[in-house]
């Protein structure tokens, strides 16, 4: 492809090795209000989805979760990230040696991915380069978060690359007009066909490991 102007990466699994902590904090965390979610059910359901549609996904099956949950699941995600929270293997090099311009573009809310980058050294890559769905109407996989985001680096849609590690978050790339580049690399894929499942969203490539960033396939 031809060089892109602008790069816009996913934080959970692609920048850091979050998804599969972060969907166990989701598993117990539902499980205090009587609700059984399994980290691989969490992972099929809601991975690369933000807080606000998982509270969506089960108002419309009817179970109605307390609005304590988003701060209890809150403080479940930060002390198990403190814990045991890890960049992704290879990420600090891509980054250091960038020579376009890049931001993050993610489902969380801008507190967990300011703590999830200064937790594992990368917060100083990105700077205030950080969007999340908070800051639109329509989180991933609709295609606003990186409509957004390529708004603010004043990048043409068409000329910005996505690198992306989930099926809601290929979508909203495809749907945005963008290159994408699917990541399997995070342990969340240990057990699953990653290659499969992101081509099968639309990835335009699908690559595992953070050194072969820019080989071709």
């Amino acid at each position: 492809m031809i060089r892109p102007n602008l790069i816009i990466f996913d934080c959970d699994g692609v920048l850091v090795d979050s998804e599969v902590l972060s969907c166990l904090c989701l598993s117990e965390a539902l499980a205090r209000y009587g609700i059984s979610l399994d980290v691989d059910q969490a992972l099929d359901l809601f991975l690369g989805r933000s807080v606000p549609a998982v509270l969506q996904h089960y108002e419309a099956l009817g179970c109605s979760i307390p609005s304590q949950f988003a701060d209890d699941l809150r403080t479940g995600v930060r002390a198990a990230f403190r814990s045991s929270l890890c960049p992704i293997e290879g990420v600090n090099s891509v980054l250091g040696d960038l020579q376009i311009p890049y931001c993050v573009a993610s489902s969380s809310d801008v507190d967990r991915v300011s703590f999830s980058l200064s937790l594992t050294g990368l917060a100083s890559h990105f700077d205030t380069r950080l969007y999340t769905s908070q800051m639109v109407e329509r989180g991933k996989p609709a295609p606003d978060l990186f409509l957004y985001a390529a708004e603010r680096m004043q990048v043409d849609p068409n000329r910005t690359l996505v690198i992306e590690d989930s099926v809601s978050g290929v979508k909203a790339g495809k749907a945005a007009g963008m290159r994408v580049w699917g990541f399997v690399g995070g342990s969340h894929y240990r057990s699953r066909d990653g290659q499969a499942i992101l081509r099968e969203a639309g990835a335009d490539r699908v690559f595992g490991r953070m050194a072969d960033f820019w080989q071709a396939d």
